[in-house]
C-alpha cells in the first residue's frame, strides 16, 4: 500500500525532538522505538563511529494523522553530514476538527514562532502556520465549519 512519510534530520536533537511530537500526538514509536547508530552492524563500506555519535539516533518513526508517518534520524557531522534549519519544508496536517486543529497548534507553536494564527481563509479551510522550537515549519488546513 503507497504511504506518505516526513522525514527529519536534525544535529544530534532527534530524540528530544520526537520525544515531545510522542507527547503532542499522543502516540507511541514503531517497531522497536529508537534504532540507535551503534546497532548498526559493522560494514567496511562505514568508517567507525566516534564514540560520542554511537548513541545518537539512526531511526526512529512515529505515527501522527490519518496513517502519516514522521520519520527521523540524527545527521552526525562525523559522516560528512552539516544540518542547517531551513524554511524549505511545511508538514501540512489536516486534522478532523477545529478542537484537535486548536490543541496541535498550540502544542507545536509553544517555544517556536506563530507565523500565521489560525482563522478562516478564503478557500474554506481554517488555517494558520507555525515553526516549531525545533525550527519545523508546520501547515494546519481543517476543513470543519464553525
Amino acid at each position: 500500500m503507497a504511504s506518505v512519510s516526513i522525514y527529519l534530520n536534525f544535529p544530534n536533537q532527534t530524540e528530544e525532538a520526537f520525544n515531545y511530537y510522542k507527547t503532542v500526538f499522543g502516540t507511541q514509536f514503531m517497531g522497536d522505538g529508537i534504532m540507535r547508530f551503534k546497532d548498526v552492524p559493522p560494514s567496511e563500506e562505514m568508517p567507525p563511529l566516534p564514540e560520542a555519535d554511537k548513541n545518537l539516533v539512526m531511526h526512529v518513526t512515529l505515527p501522527i494523522l490519518g496513517g502519516y508517518l514522521l520519520m527521523g534520524s540524527d545527521a552526525p557531522e562525523s559522516m560528512g553530514f552539516k544540518v542547517n534549519k531551513g524554511n524549505n519544508v511545511y508538514i501540512n496536517l489536516m486534522p478532523d476538527t477545529r478542537e484537535e486543529t486548536r490543541r496541535i497548534f498550540n502544542a507545536l507553536s509553544e517555544g517556536g514562532v506563530v507565523e500565521q494564527e489560525l482563522q478562516d481563509m478564503f478557500w474554506g479551510d481554517y488555517y494558520g502556520s507555525c515553526k516549531d522550537k525545533f525550527g519545523v515549519n508546520w501547515m494546519f488546513n481543517c476543513s470543519e465549519k464553525a
